[in-house]
């Protein structure tokens, strides 16, 4: 698990940004190999410094283009439950951590991450809980998800948030 990619989409969701540039988070990502951890902080106000020592080497931005070249690079992505970013992580065949925002009032998130983990596509934690899933998590039980799909994933959204 050399790369960990963790996007927030284009949301804000500064208490995933703080719990996985900790130090204890850091300690974990650099005992299970992680040399480079990139942070796509979207619209947080939390805006950790790059660094390159110790390991991992920690980048840091808002916005790009396209996250495509990311999730390519990454060995393990860990994304907020937004469905544009599970579906483009599954999509490239990533391993995919999800971290549930709890400050969400109206929780669609948590939904979709469950039913995904029911699935066996992804890993699904909160903020509190992501140091320990770090740790103890193994990525080969995670299955692919159907590639080439978007229809069924909508209709599986759909199912998620009541509209079916």
């Amino acid at each position: 698990m050399k790369s960990v990619f963790v996007t927030v989409g284009t949301t804000s969701f500064d208490e995933l940004i703080a719990a996985v540039s900790s130090p204890p988070a850091m300690r974990v990502l650099q005992s299970r190999g992680c040399e480079r951890l990139v942070l796509q902080i979207g619209r947080g106000a939390l805006e950790p410094a790059p660094r390159r020592d110790p390991a991992p080497a920690l980048d840091v931005f808002r916005f790009k283009e396209s996250l495509a070249e990311e999730l390519r690079r990454a060995d393990l992505v860990i994304s907020h439950a937004g469905a544009g970013s599970c579906l483009e992580t599954l999509e490239e065949g990533k391993p995919l951590l999800v971290v549930i925002n709890e400050k969400l009032m109206d929780n669609h998130q948590l939904e979709l991450a469950k039913q995904l983990h029911r699935d066996g596509h992804v890993l699904y934690c909160n903020c509190s809980t992501l140091v320990e899933t770090l740790q103890s998590m193994d990525l080969s039980t995670l299955k692919p998800f159907p590639p080439g799909q978007p229809e069924k994933f909508a209709l599986f959204l759909d199912k998620v948030v009541g509209f079916e």
